[in-house]
């Protein structure tokens, strides 16, 4: 397959990927705005019953073992957090895309998701290291969404995982990025981009998303976030959270030094409570699937 015929399969591909719903749109519209309130998120739950009706059903979930269950929307929103509450509505919207196999770099079906999940609380921890105002809880939608593009290329990368690592042993590429690129003509943060733009995702999630790799190329507004996904990124690769072939194939880019107030001796305590976040998460959208099959 040319590289002319292949960037034409994969937009048409990205044409026809899910739609994220009105409401999960609005949701991470609210939460990347700083001046926005709890309240806004809970308005636009109440006017979803489908999902007022799953967040109900995680917050009464095994996982968080309550002593009484919650009837009411706003203390739900309120236990959950803005986060979950994102979480699930993204779920609801593309779940099916982000769970799927991804056979073109060799991931069995769920990894990504769990990657993605993994790198949203491991940013957000980092988040906390800011040198300058960002919202945390944006650091975790940008990291949930960070691969997305990775769900839409897999499968013009079917049989290329050998090939695409022994690229990078040699020097010809620097990293699985670069070898996306020059296989196909398309990388999974080009692919994202698209997407992103096509959910009409705010602008500094659309940064995340295209440079999480390549954090210094961001727009310097959104380099903030941008460096505190890169780093959430390798955390999770780093704690056998990847999505196969392509796992620890990417380098760390030392520029974040300069937004984030971040020693490497905080790092215990950041994949400490990313991983008991992420494990109570999965736990919680485990069973409220499995309550619904």
């Amino acid at each position: 397959m040319t590289e002319q015929k292949a960037v034409e399969e994969i937009r048409r591909a990205i044409e026809k990927a899910p739609l994220l719903s009105a409401n999960a749109q609005r949701l991470m519209q609210i939460t990347a705005d700083t001046d926005h309130e709890l309240g806004d998120v809970i308005d636009i739950v109440k006017c979803d019953a489908t999902l007022t009706a799953r967040v109900l059903r995680v917050v009464n979930s095994a996982a968080y073992d309550l002593l009484n269950p919650i009837s009411s929307i706003d203390r739900a929103v309120s236990y959950l957090g803005e986060r979950m509450v994102t979480c699930i509505a993204i779920g609801d919207s593309v779940g099916n895309l982000m769970n799927r196999p991804m056979a073109g770099y060799q991931a069995a079906a769920g990894e990504l998701w769990r990657h993605d999940l993994f790198t949203a609380f491991a940013a957000r921890e980092i988040a906390r290291c800011a040198r300058g105002d960002m919202t945390i809880d944006l650091a975790f939608t940008a990291g949930l969404l960070h691969d997305i593009g990775k769900a839409i290329l897999s499968e013009f990368l079917h049989g290329s995982a050998e090939n695409l690592v022994g690229d990078i042993d040699a020097g010809h590429v620097e990293n699985y990025l670069g070898g996306e690129k020059k296989l196909l003509g398309m990388d999974h943060a080009e692919i994202g981009l698209e997407l992103a733009k096509s959910w009409q995702l705010p602008t500094p999630l659309q940064s995340a998303i295209a440079f999480h790799h390549e954090p210094q190329r961001a727009p310097e507004e959104d380099r903030l976030l941008v460096y505190a996904v890169h780093l959430g990124d390798i955390i999770a690769m780093m704690n056998g959270f990847g999505t196969g072939s392509d796992s620890m194939q990417y380098q760390l880019d030392q520029g974040y030094q300069d937004y984030l107030e971040f020693d490497t001796k905080q790092l215990p305590g950041i994949i400490l409570e990313a991983t008991e976040l992420f494990r109570q998460a999965e736990a919680s959208l485990t069973q409220n699937q499995e309550t619904e099959s």
